[in-house]
């Protein structure tokens, strides 16, 4: 009788995947071999199915101050549109935290998080990203575009005097700016549907550009912006402290934000303050 831990046998491929029937526990482990078996299939569809899409620098960034925390160029990576989607657009906003002060910005200085020299050449787009209809049956023939995160405030900060000391560049509202300028004069000033959207810091970014994104399109447009897990409701923490205020305070001091932005972070967390009540 063949036992019930030979029965994988049969699907095993020959070549590469030969060294997997020396394995110990394969006689021994049922549940893991199926467990690995199932890995490796996921890892296989996953790398076949996935669009690897391009990384593109914005056009003389530098010369616009359109720059990463240590000074290179912004970029983003866009998959054009086709067929009935070829003048929608879906921007989605890279996350990534912040940066709150002089330390924490030059820790993330150097890192993808704060120069597109340390970026990846080539993106996955997958889910809402997807040019693939089963997928995303919603948008996956629009122009889709990926914008990298490297500024450390939610593309907020505009500070031209750059410290020696730090080398420390504070742009992240300038290289918004340019890259939906760079878009537009790609296609998107053509839109008939355009969404802003960004999953947590990225999220904020879409609440706090929602107007400004709105501004630069034609009026025709129709306009919507989706925050994904973008809300940081400003409640004390655990040990019964303001964490996340005084967090986003020296954020916000950090990247000399404006006064009007202050004014809507801060106001933008008291009303979450007041929803967070209303669930309780």
């Amino acid at each position: 009788m063949i036992s019930r831990q030979m029965s994988l046998e049969p699907i095993l491929l020959s070549g590469e995947a030969d060294w997997f029937l020396s394995l110990p526990f394969r006689m021994t482990n049922t549940k893991f071999v199926k467990w690995l078996y199932t890995l490796v299939f996921v890892f296989i569809f996953l790398k076949t199915e996935c669009l690897y899409v391009k990384i593109s620098y914005v056009q003389n960034a530098v010369a616009k101050g359109a720059v990463c925390l240590d000074g290179s160029p912004s970029a983003y990576h866009l998959d054009k549109g086709f067929g009935t989607g070829i003048n929608n657009w879906l921007i989605q906003m890279e996350g990534g935290g912040w940066c709150n002060n002089v330390t924490s910005c030059l820790a993330r200085k150097n890192t993808r998080l704060g120069s597109s020299k340390q970026m990846m050449k080539l993106l996955a787009f997958s889910a809402i990203l997807s040019n693939n209809k089963s997928f995303n049956p919603d948008f996956y023939n629009w122009n889709r575009v990926k914008v990298r995160y490297c500024d450390g405030a939610s593309f907020t900060g505009d500070v031209e005097a750059v410290d020696p000391a730090t080398n420390l560049h504070f742009r992240g509202a300038r290289v918004f700016l340019a890259v939906i300028e760079e878009l537009l004069a790609k296609g998107m000033m053509n839109a008939e549907n355009a969404i802003l959207s960004g999953c947590s810091a990225g999220g904020l970014t879409a609440i706090l550009h929602c107007d400004s994104f709105r501004a630069l399109l034609p009026m025709g447009t129709n306009v919507k912006c989706l925050s994904d897990a973008g809300y940081f409701i400003n409640v004390k923490d655990i040990s019964g402290a303001p964490h996340i205020e005084a967090y986003f305070n020296e954020t916000v001091t950090t990247h000399v934000l404006s006064l009007s932005l202050s004014l809507s972070l801060s106001l933008m967390m008291h009303l979450l303050r007041f929803f967070w009540y209303l669930a309780l």
